[in-house]
């Protein structure tokens, strides 16, 4: 089996980590041809260039093409990887900026900054995966776009062949299996939630539970990485994920921004030195400074999604963490939200395993979330600003209604340029 595999987006300065997973994990993910594609040109030469050094050193015998073409790339494709972002750093910036104005937190993926991030992005996944499915009805799209539970509930939402993917739960797994000292394979989470949304209430090392002696044990170092307070960590008897400080610790983390910066500021520069190297014939393998960029173990988890899905590890289905059509797991929610959850993966797509009952004190908060993210789609789908105030009055961290006016004005005033109704 020789496999046709597409990155839209592929000049990313994130690719390269993608790249380094294709050519470590070959045999799992035997891939004949690779196209990136990207509408930057001169940036995507430079990822393109280390990508096929990358490959040759590993000995990899793909192919790697690039191209501006989306169109023709896809063509005969068994897979699109979707890994783009609409206005750059420039607009994630902005994203983690105007917020705070309101006092608010700026972020990329949560709040007022996440909802303009999906604004800008839905219209154009679902205008790629149209002239995918044109193309080629049978090639699987994997949305590593933020924010994915909003941009794959869009995509499934529409009848495409569309499972979303996300690298915190995978981070946990290989987190938790530094401190336990056992190999990640070993490890499977009781990971549950939306994307940007979800505790791990159970971490299973050979099928037994032991949560409890990681926080007796590990506690400490959990908590550090999470950015929160140990005491709420043995207090609740879960891990939550990184996210979830921005609605346990809100108005802490909003000061910290306004002192900090945006952090789409430190990547943009994280960026350019990227690209200095990048442009190096002599470099032939993802260099360190990548591991800055964020998106750790993003390759291993795209690797074994994308063989799930194609069926080159032939036996049966695979145990993944993946963001997938809820129908009927979390009974509180609607059929078609997408959650994130374990779900058994293999040629016919991602199907949820069964959920142990949701406690309240999480279940309110996502089906809160669900609720903004449901009008969030719609907005992103209709356009309008009544939609968009909705849609912010709606999240857990906006909810008044002076603030929901101020923060819609300022979304749309730097978003006009990306948003055709406005």
């Amino acid at each position: 089996m020789s496999l046709k595999l597409v990155v839209v987006g592929g000049g990313s300065t994130y690719t390269p980590e993608l790249i380094d997973g294709f050519a470590r994990l070959r045999d799992t993910l035997p891939i004949g041809e690779l196209v990136l594609v990207d509408p930057a040109a001169e940036r995507l030469e430079l990822v393109g260039g280390l990508a096929r050094r990358i490959f040759a050193k590993q000995g990899h015998p793909g192919t790697i093409t690039t191209s501006t073409d989306l169109d023709a790339s896809v063509q005969g494709a068994d897979a699109v990887l979707l890994q783009l972002r609409v206005g750059g750093q420039a607009a994630r910036d902005q994203d983690e900026t105007w917020p705070l104005e309101c006092g608010c937190v700026g972020q990329e993926t949560t709040g007022a900054g996440g909802l303009a991030k999906a604004l800008r992005t839905v219209p154009v996944v679902l205008d790629i995966a149209e002239r995918v499915r044109r193309a080629n009805p049978h090639a699987w799209i994997v949305d590593f776009t933020n924010p994915v539970g909003i941009v794959t509930r869009a995509l499934v939402s529409a009848g495409h062949k569309a499972v979303g993917l996300c690298n915190v739960a995978i981070g946990f797994q290989r987190k938790f299996a530094g401190l336990l000292g056992v190999e990640p394979e070993r490890i499977q989470l009781d990971h549950v939630g939306l994307n940007h949304l979800t505790w791990e209430r159970g971490v299973r090392l050979d099928g037994k539970d032991v949560l409890p002696e990681l926080i007796d044990g590990h506690g400490e170092a959990i908590a550090a990485d999470l950015e929160l307070p140990l005491s709420l960590v043995r207090q609740l008897g879960v891990v939550p994920s990184y996210y979830l400080r921005y609605f346990y610790e809100h108005d802490n983390v909003v000061a910290e921004l306004k002192q900090q910066g945006s952090r789409a500021s430190k990547v943009a520069a994280i960026e350019k030195e990227l690209l200095t190297m990048y442009a190096d014939p002599g470099l032939d393998e993802k260099p360190e400074l990548l591991a800055q960029r964020g998106g750790a173990f993003y390759s291993e988890a795209a690797v074994q999604l994308v063989a799930s899905l194609l069926g080159t590890q032939r036996g049966e289905p695979s145990e993944q963490v993946v963001n997938v059509r809820n129908d009927g797991t979390l009974p509180f929610l609607p059929d078609d939200a997408v959650i994130e959850v374990p779900a058994l993966v293999d040629a016919t797509g991602a199907r949820p395993l069964p959920v142990p009952p949701v406690e309240p004190l999480y279940a309110g908060l996502i089906a809160h979330v669900t609720g903004y993210e449901q009008l969030a789609l719609d907005a992103a789908l209709r356009g309008g600003r009544d939609r968009v105030f909705q849609a912010l009055l709606a999240h857990p961290l906006v909810g008044q209604l002076d603030l929901a006016e101020q923060l819609t004005d300022r979304l749309i005033a730097h978003n006009r340029e990306h948003l055709a109704w406005a």
